[in-house]
C-alpha cells in the first residue's frame, strides 16, 4: 500500500494522458485512507499482524477473511421465520392447516395403567383420621392393627406431642415461608439441631425438610468429581440418587459383606498407586439398618476398616435411629461406639421421631459446610415450626422414657418367633430390626412350582465382586410379577382379617439392581403384646393360605 502511494511517478508515466487525473485522484484517496487508518489506536499492531501472517502463512489470512465475511453475513441476515419472502417458506391454506391439526396425535404423557396397576389403585386402603397404631378404614369402617406405618416407637398420636405441636401452631403459624438460609430459620429449628446433637453425642447437627432428600443432598455436598465413593450395593434409592448426583468415582462392595468391602478398599489402593493418582477424598457409604431388606451392618468392624484405610464414613440411620439402642440413639448406642467416630451420621425424623424431615450430625465443620452447599437445605423451604417442636419433644420422650423401646424390642421378638418357623418364606432382616422383610422361599422343581427363586443361602455364594458395577457378579434372577402377585394376595388376605401390612413398592426400571419383591412389616410399640401376637397369627395364616397353594 505504501509503495503504491509513494511511487506514483512511474505509474503515471506508463498510462495514457486521459487517465492521469483519475489515477492521481485514486492515489491521493488511498494515501488519505492509509494515513487516517494509521491514526487509529492499535492500527500498527494490526498491520504487523497482517504482514507477519501473510509472510508465514498466506492461506491463514485468506481463511480469516472468509470467516470474517461469513460472520458479517450471519449477523446481517434475517433471523426470523416471519420472512415470508424466503424461498424455503411454505404457504399453507386454512384447510391444509386444519387437516394437519386434525391428523396430529400427541404422545401420551405417561403410559396407560395395566390391569394389575389399576386394580392396585382401586384396592388401596384409605384411613379415616390419624395414621396411628389402630386406624379406621374408610371402606369398611373397621379398626385394623397397623403394621404398615413407620411408627416404630409408637409416638404417633402421643398426646403430649400433640399438645406441644398445637401450641407451636398457634404461635408460629403453619409454614416457614422461606428457605433456611434466608428467612426461614427460627428458634425452634436451632433448638431441634441442638437437641439432636446432644442426643447423639456429636458436636453439631443440621436438619432438612424432607427425609428422602437428605442423603441426596449431603453426599454431593462433600463428594465431587474425582473423589472416590465405596458403597454397599444394597443402599436405598435415596442414597443411590445422591451418589449419582455427586459424579464421583464409585466402587461397589457386596451387600452387607465387610470382607468384600475390605477387598474393594485394597483394590482401590492398588489402583491409585498403579496410576500414581493424586491423593483425593475417599468415602464409605452404607446404612445402619438397610431399608431394602432390614439387615444390620457390623458397625465396630466397619469403623475399624474406615480407620485402617483412612476413609470418611457416611452412615444412614434412617431406620435404626429411634428404634434400636436403649434410648433409640441407633447403632452407636447398640454397639457402644461413640458417634464422633462417624464423620456424617444421617437419620430420618419422619421415621424415628414420628415427625418429618431428616438430619445430618457430625462435627461443626461438616454441618456448617452444608448450610451453603447442601442443595436441599439452600433451595427447600424450612421445616414448619410445629414439626420441629414435635421432633424435639419426641427426643425428650425417648431419652427420659425408654420403656417404649423395650416394648418395641419385645414385639419384634414375638413377630420373629412366629415367622421364623414358617418354611414357605425367608426373612433376611436382622433379629433386632423392627423393619421386617418377608421373601417367598423357592420351591423344589419336584413340587411343580412355576416360581423358581434362589434361596438366601444361594444368593450369598456368588462369585467375586465387581467393584465397578452396581450389579453383582452373579445377580439373582426372580420373577417379579409372579412374586408381587403372590405377595399382594397375602396383603389382601391379612387386611380382610383386620391386619394392615404392605408389599414393598418399587420404582421398577430406575434402579440398576432390581430389589427382590417382599412384604414389609413395620413393628410398633403402639400395640400391646397380645395385639402383636394376634397380628402375627393373622399374617402367618395368610402366608400359609396363599403360598400353600404352590405345593
Amino acid at each position: 500500500m505504501a509503495t503504491a502511494v509513494n511511487s506514483t511517478g512511474p505509474l503515471l508515466d506508463a498510462t495514457p494522458a486521459a487517465l492521469e487525473p483519475l489515477l492521481h485522484y485514486v492515489n491521493l484517496s488511498l494515501a488519505y485512507v492509509y494515513h487516517s487508518f494509521l491514526s487509529l489506536p492499535g492500527s500498527s499492531i494490526l498491520i504487523r499482524y497482517v504482514r507477519s501472517s501473510y509472510q508465514n502463512d498466506p492461506l491463514r489470512t485468506v481463511l480469516e477473511v472468509i470467516l470474517l465475511l461469513f460472520a458479517l453475513r450471519t449477523i446481517l441476515q434475517s433471523r426470523t421465520r416471519a420472512d415470508r419472502s424466503a424461498k424455503n417458506y411454505v404457504q399453507l391454506s386454512e384447510s391444509e392447516i386444519d387437516e394437519l391439526v386434525d391428523d396430529w396425535v400427541p404422545e401420551p404423557l405417561v403410559a396407560p395403567l395395566t390391569a394389575a396397576e389399576q386394580a392396585q389403585l382401586n384396592n388401596l386402603p384409605v384411613i379415616s383420621g390419624a395414621a396411628g397404631a389402630k386406624p379406621k378404614l374408610v371402606s369398611t369402617g373397621k379398626t385394623v392393627l397397623n403394621l404398615a406405618s413407620y411408627n416404630f416407637a409408637g409416638l404417633a398420636n402421643n398426646e403430649h406431642i400433640k399438645e406441644q405441636a398445637i401450641g407451636a401452631l398457634r404461635k408460629y403459624g403453619v409454614g416457614s415461608c422461606g428457605p433456611p438460609g434466608f428467612y426461614g430459620t427460627i428458634d425452634v429449628h436451632m433448638q431441634l439441631e441442638q437437641d439432636l446433637a446432644n442426643f447423639l453425642g456429636t458436636e453439631s447437627a443440621i436438619i432438612y425438610s424432607q427425609a428422602f432428600s437428605t442423603a441426596s443432598s449431603v453426599i454431593p455436598a462433600f463428594c465431587k468429581r474425582g473423589d472416590i465413593i465405596v458403597a454397599d450395593r444394597g443402599v436405598s434409592f435415596a442414597i443411590q440418587k445422591g451418589i449419582q448426583i455427586s459424579r464421583s468415582t464409585v466402587r461397589w462392595f457386596d451387600h452387607n459383606d465387610l470382607d468384600s468391602l475390605e477387598e474393594v478398599l485394597v483394590s482401590v489402593d492398588k489402583e491409585m498407586k498403579k496410576k500414581r493418582a493424586p491423593l483425593t477424598r475417599r468415602f464409605i457409604v452404607t446404612e445402619g439398618i438397610f431399608e431394602n431388606d432390614g439387615q444390620m451392618v457390623d458397625l465396630p468392624k466397619l469403623i475399624e476398616l474406615k480407620e485402617k484405610f483412612k476413609y470418611r464414613l457416611l452412615l444412614d440411620e434412617s431406620i435404626s435411629f429411634g428404634t434400636v439402642g436403649r434410648t433409640g440413639r441407633g447403632l452407636t448406642e447398640l454397639y457402644n461406639v461413640p458417634a464422633t467416630h462417624i464423620d456424617m451420621l444421617l437419620g430420618s425424623m419422619a421415621t424415628g421421631l414420628a415427625s418429618a424431615g431428616g438430619f445430618c450430625a457430625g462435627s461443626r465443620v461438616v454441618t456448617e459446610h452444608q448450610r451453603i452447599n447442601g442443595t436441599s437445605f439452600v433451595f427447600s423451604a424450612a421445616m414448619p415450626a410445629l414439626l420441629a417442636v414435635s421432633a424435639s419433644e419426641a427426643i425428650g420422650l425417648l431419652r427420659d422414657n425408654p420403656a417404649s423401646l423395650r416394648e418395641l424390642a419385645e414385639n419384634v421378638r414375638v413377630v420373629r418367633g412366629v415367622l421364623d418357623r414358617l418354611e414357605c418364606i425367608e426373612v433376611p432382616s436382622h433379629p433386632a430390626s423392627p423393619l421386617i422383610h418377608i421373601y417367598i422361599r423357592s420351591a423344589s422343581p419336584a413340587q411343580g412350582s412355576t416360581l423358581e427363586v434362589p434361596s438366601l443361602a444361594a444368593q450369598r455364594k456368588g462369585g467375586k465382586s465387581k467393584p465397578n458395577s452396581l450389579v453383582p457378579a452373579d445377580p439373582v434372577v426372580f420373577d417379579i410379577e409372579a412374586e408381587e402377585r403372590l405377595l399382594q394376595d397375602v396383603v389382601d388376605e391379612a387386611l380382610a382379617q383386620g391386619v394392615l401390612i404392605s408389599r414393598v413398592k418399587r420404582l421398577r426400571g430406575q434402579e440398576a439392581a432390581e430389589p427382590r419383591p417382599s412384604i414389609k412389616l413395620a413393628v410398633t410399640a403402639g400395640l400391646t403384646r397380645k395385639e402383636v401376637e394376634k397380628a402375627a397369627g393373622v399374617i402367618r395364616a395368610a402366608l400359609l393360605k396363599v403360598l400353600g397353594k404352590r405345593r
